[in-house]
């Protein structure tokens, strides 16, 4: 019974997960285990791991007695690419990176007609995909729309620019105070970024957060009226507490995937996984979200999308 946060829940589902095979699996060992993560550093692959009561100290710290931390100097992402933090945030990248790409999409749905439901199954970043959102058009986490541009890395001020320098690495809080008290607001979801009404709601008060909402709520209703509207495909519903996520109208699993809604769904679920997108990269999460619903044929005549290409 074990409920710290996150990386010590060792009383929740994602430590829990594996009790009744005994041991947890390779493929997610590394995050999901105390003896994965050193494991992957000492030997550059991984094996299946005992279970686990959460992270212990020794998963991050090479020594308990200096309280020094495992390190890399380079962090791969599902995309290929090589990416590296300025300080030890490397270690978080290494698990808050997402478990697909843009290219896992493409793949999926290669040479299959844009509109016609297919043998199609829905594709899932996983959960908290921070560091791919943090570096954008870099390592591709989100799905981008082969036409458009991107932006890359969300630099932001030095002391303030890193997974460590935002977050208590224990008890995983944003440093807070420190953000509001320079943004004079009462919370981060109110910071703005610039005056630019993105969600073209008429509102230039709200926090960018608020944008982020708002075409995410868009997407949603544009993913439901190309059910509605295209032949074959029908009613999806979006469960965020019961896996796969997407079901149809009688509670089934979705299964009448084309590849155009996919595309959407697979970003829809990014934005999701993603709660601090706005502030780890808002105008990456912007142009994923204007870029679906564009895609689906929502109405964006009222948005903004960022064009700046980093």
């Amino acid at each position: 019974a074990r409920t710290d946060a996150g990386h010590f829940a060792g009383s929740e589902e994602a430590f829990r997960h594996w009790d009744e095979d005994g041991m947890v699996e390779a493929g997610c060992a590394t995050c999901h285990s105390a003896d994965g993560l050193p494991f992957f550093f000492a030997h550059e692959t991984q094996i299946e791991q005992p279970l686990s009561n959460g992270l212990e100290c020794e998963t991050c710290h090479s020594s308990v007695e200096t309280f020094e931390t495992f390190t890399t100097t380079a962090v791969i992402f599902p995309s290929g690419a090589e990416v590296t933090l300025e300080d030890n945030s490397n270690l978080c990248l290494t698990c808050h990176q997402g478990r697909s790409f843009s290219g896992t999409v493409d793949r999926a749905t290669a040479d299959l007609p844009a509109d016609e439901p297919a043998q199609l199954r829905f594709i899932n970043i996983h959960y908290f995909a921070a560091g791919a959102t943090l570096f954008g058009n870099e390592v591709q986490g989100a799905y981008q729309y082969p036409d458009k541009t991107y932006v890359g890395r969300f630099e932001h001020v030095d002391a303030f620019n890193t997974c460590v320098e935002c977050h208590d690495v224990h008890a995983l809080t944003v440093v807070e105070e420190d953000c509001t008290v320079f943004h004079q607001v009462d919370s981060l979801a109110e910071i703005r970024m610039s005056d630019t009404d993105y969600d073209g709601d008429g509102d230039t008060e709200e926090g960018i957060a608020g944008e982020v909402a708002t075409m995410t709520e868009a997407l949603y209703a544009a993913m439901q009226a190309y059910g509605a509207d295209t032949e074959g495909v029908g009613s999806i519903e979006y469960n965020p507490a019961r896996y796969p996520y997407f079901f149809d109208d009688a509670g089934e699993q979705f299964a009448s995937w084309t590849p155009t809604l996919l595309k959407a769904a697979y970003n829809f679920q990014y934005a999701q996984k993603d709660p601090g997108a706005f502030a780890h990269n808002a105008e990456y999460i912007i142009q994923v979200l204007y870029d679906s619903i564009e895609s689906l044929g929502g109405d964006v005549s009222g948005m903004t999308r960022p064009e700046a290409e980093q």
